[in-house]
C-alpha cells in the first residue's frame, strides 16, 4: 500500500509542477503589448502585439481617453482595427493642438495598459505650386500663350488635309 502511495504522491506532484510551470507562460500569452504614438497630426496611432512579441492574429477592444492643454478631456472612444497591419489601431483626428496625455486601454481576456504623451498639431497641406514664369525672346516677361495656339494648329492642319483631300477626290471623277 506504502508503494501506491509514493506512486500517487509522485503523479499529484508532476502534476503540480507542470501546471504551475505552465501558469506563468499562459498568463504571458494573455497580455498585451500596447505602443502608442501620435499620427504627426491630431492623431493617435496604436500598434498591439502579445507580450511576448508575437503578432496579435484577433481583433481586440482597445478603448482610448486623453487629456489635453488646459484639462480639456477626450474619450472614451473605441478604436477600430486599421487595414495598415495587423494588430494597428488609429483614432483619426480627436485631439485638438498641444501636448496630450493619452491612455490605451484594453479589457478582459487581454488586459492592458499603456499611456504616451502626444504632440498634436494642426494637419498641414501642401504647399501650392509656384506660379510658371514665362519670358518673350526679349527676355521680357510675357503672358502664357497657353493651350489655344496648339488648337488652332490643329484646326488649320485639318482643314488643309481637307482641301487637299477635296482637289484630289476632284481629279479622280474627270
Amino acid at each position: 500500500m506504502t508503494g501506491i502511495r509514493k506512486v500517487l504522491a509522485a503523479v499529484f506532484a508532476g502534476l503540480a509542477l507542470t501546471l504551475f510551470a505552465a501558469a506563468p507562460a499562459a498568463a504571458q500569452a494573455d497580455k498585451l503589448k500596447l505602443t502608442v504614438a501620435g499620427d504627426g497630426a491630431q492623431g493617435v496611432t496604436i500598434q498591439a502585439s502579445y507580450a511576448d512579441g508575437r503578432r496579435l492574429e484577433q481583433v481586440v477592444r482597445l478603448v482610448l481617453t486623453a487629456t489635453g492643454p488646459d484639462g480639456q478631456r477626450v474619450g472614451p472612444v473605441q478604436l477600430e482595427p486599421q487595414p495598415e497591419g495587423q494588430g494597428f489601431y488609429s483614432s483619426g483626428p480627436v485631439l485638438s493642438t498641444g501636448t496630450w496625455k493619452v491612455t490605451v486601454n484594453s479589457p478582459a481576456p487581454l488586459r492592458s495598459e499603456a499611456t504616451a504623451t502626444v504632440q498634436a498639431k494642426a494637419a498641414q497641406s501642401p504647399p501650392a505650386p509656384a506660379p510658371v514664369a514665362v519670358t518673350r525672346s526679349d527676355g521680357e516677361p510675357g503672358a502664357a500663350a497657353g493651350w489655344w495656339p496648339f488648337a488652332a494648329a490643329g484646326l488649320v492642319l485639318v482643314a488643309l488635309a481637307m482641301g487637299v483631300a477635296m482637289l484630289f477626290g476632284r481629279r479622280r471623277t474627270n
